[in-house]
């Protein structure tokens, strides 16, 4: 009911606003003795083949011509993308060690594990002086890294230093910068 309403309205704007269009319309409609005389009808060849195959085989060579989606292996390697990718494997490498350390550390006493503050700091300081510059290079680069990459991303919230330009220029940045303070954290004693 009320689509026909709105029909019939939309007809009556048309015809009075455009009244050429309405006559345009009603003289290119096709006339009865068009109609009769099956002058009006679209003819079409028919296309026809002898395809014997079978259809998944069909499939399977459609499939095959096909465009192949993107993927990493085609993309020039760009600071952009690989920086964002190391920024959330920096979260899972620091966060995974301390969720199972945490879990041992609850544990231990029933356990019978010596992973108190005082036994940890006894036990790394029998390390070799390369060793312990190892581990800590190797626990503060995730950590460095992670956290000035998140001030790059807080910055770039601020809708600052997002141009190309701006954007590989910080990437670097971020990348010499947590490699030194890295560094020089591993060498403190």
């Amino acid at each position: 009911m009320l689509s026909q309403k709105v029909a019939q309205q939309s007809l009556r704007r048309l015809a009075v606003q455009q009244p050429y269009a309405m006559r345009w319309a009603a003289m290119n409609a096709a006339s009865p003795a068009t109609i009769a005389m099956g002058r009006n009808v679209q003819t079409r060849f028919t296309a026809s083949t002898t395809n014997n195959q079978d259809p998944t085989k069909i499939l399977a060579q459609q499939r095959l011509n096909r465009p192949v989606s993107p993927h990493l292996s085609i993309y020039k390697p760009q600071i952009t993308w690989i920086g964002s990718s190391i920024h959330r494997i920096t979260g899972l490498v620091m966060s995974g060690p301390l969720y199972l350390f945490a879990t041992a550390y609850l544990a231990s006493p029933l356990l019978g594990w010596h992973l108190e503050s005082a036994s940890m700091a006894a036990a790394f300081g029998a390390l070799p002086l390369a060793a312990k510059v190892i581990l800590k290079t190797v626990a503060a680069l995730p950590f460095t890294y992670h956290c000035m990459n998140g001030v790059r991303h807080l910055i770039w919230d601020l809708c600052i230093g997002i141009t190309n330009q701006q954007v590989i220029k910080s990437g670097w940045t971020v990348v010499g910068l947590s490699t030194i303070t890295a560094l020089s954290l591993a060498l403190l004693y």
